[in-house]
């Protein structure tokens, strides 16, 4: 090999060698990202149950801003959204109004660069956490924009619950085919006498009629209530706690939607202003909590600090039909000169229930009149084997 091809093979060596080792310094330069931490961890976590008879306790979730450096990033904005899991027409959870939709939408300080809340889950499948972080300075930091998967896994409960369900269906479908095909002799190439095939068509064509009969009807009963704007809402009582309140200097007012409906958003606000100034009061802290008034289960709760307004804004779903009860409590800050004896507001709100559209019913009909079929058609089938003369047998000589 002569000189001149020698030292352009090192020279090319060398040149990958600086780029190759460039690229693995780049891949393995800290990143700002997103921490997201749960409590119960994340394969303990499971839906909310309507029917539950013992507490239920909602996720505690926490989210971290961490910069290049590996610290938090302090004195940054912080803007979350839960999104539930998509829809899915073939296998429907406990709330199907509220697939495919915004469970939360809050926009909050963050000190320290840490968000944490208390927020119940419905239904089971990946939520997605839409989170935005801003420094409060501007170019402080860069902003990040990320998105985490939460997987919520359904209750092993409500599978057994089915098992049970689709057993006892096909064991009367089992039955019943087993106690027609017994009735009358079979003819050849059938698989049930001609009066039984009759008398099984002319009960399915009556019992499909009579079902979409009842729930058109309940869905055009709905629709006509709904333009009366009186259907499916309970009345909320009126709270013992005012939605606003002076006290020691302070005002605070919660303000906001008044009523609710199952799948949107309600928007809600807290306000918090000096009597004496009338200016707003960032030096506090704020408490909210929202709660189920017929089962008492917290639904969403978070302590943050009010904004330059003096005010903390956010938008929730109320998945759950049930009336709700909102109530903020403010609270000094122990750094803050501003001492006060803690006081709250709050307001109940009315939650409009949808009922489950007309296609999720008959779905789940078609499902419970295929496992009655199966077992009616398993039923013929066992009893004609049953009474089917064998075919003769020959001999020969």
């Amino acid at each position: 090999m002569s000189k001149f091809k020698r030292l352009a093979l090192i020279s090319v060596t060398c040149l990958i060698g600086v780029v190759f080792s460039s690229w693995i310094g780049f891949s393995q330069t800290p990143q700002s990202s997103i921490r997201l931490t749960t409590s119960p961890v994340r394969n303990e976590i499971r839906p909310f149950e309507a029917e539950a008879t013992s507490p239920q306790i909602p996720m505690q979730l926490t989210l971290q801003a961490i910069g290049e450096s590996g610290q938090p990033l302090e004195n940054a904005k912080m803007h979350l959204q839960i999104l539930t899991p998509f829809k899915n027409p073939w296998f429907m959870t406990d709330f199907p109004i509220s697939e495919g939709t915004t469970l939360l939408n809050l926009e909050t300080l963050a000190p320290k660069g840490e968000l944490q809340i208390q927020q119940m889950l419905p239904i089971r499948g990946n939520y997605q956490l839409l989170v935005d972080v801003t420094p409060i300075a501007p170019n402080a930091f860069a902003p990040i924009q990320q998105t985490l998967t939460l997987s919520v896994l359904e209750d092993w409960v409500k599978y057994r619950n089915f098992g049970i369900l689709a057993a006892i269906l096909l064991a009367a479908g089992l039955g019943g085919g087993w106690v027609i095909g017994s009735g009358q002799s079979v003819q050849p190439g059938e698989i049930a006498p001609q009066r039984v095939r009759l008398l099984l068509s002319g009960v399915t064509v009556v019992a499909i009629a009579a079902l979409l009969y009842i729930n058109i009807s309940a869905e055009l009963g709905q629709a006509h209530m709904s333009m009366a704007m009186s259907h499916m809402t309970e009345d909320a009582p009126k709270s013992d706690t005012p939605s606003k309140l002076q006290s020691q200097g302070l005002e605070m007012q919660l303000s906001g939607d008044s009523s609710a409906t199952v799948g949107q958003l309600a928007k809600l606000q807290v306000n918090v202003i000096d009597t004496k100034t009338k200016q707003p009061v960032t030096d506090v802290a704020l408490r909210i909590k929202t709660s189920d008034l017929e089962g008492g289960w917290v639904l969403f709760a978070y302590q943050g600090l009010p904004d330059s307004a003096g005010k903390i804004a956010w938008q929730q779903q109320f998945f759950d039909g049930a009336p709700h009860h909102v109530e903020v409590e403010v609270i000094p800050q122990a750094v803050s000169t501003r001492q006060f004896q803690p006081f709250q507001v709050a307001q109940n709100i009315p939650v409009e229930g949808i009922a489950p559209p007309l296609f999720v019913r008959l779905i789940s009909l078609a499902y419970m009149t295929g496992i009655v079929g199966i077992g009616l058609l398993l039923g013929l089938w066992l009893q004609q084997r049953r009474i089917q003369p064998s075919k003769p047998t020959y001999l020969t000589e």
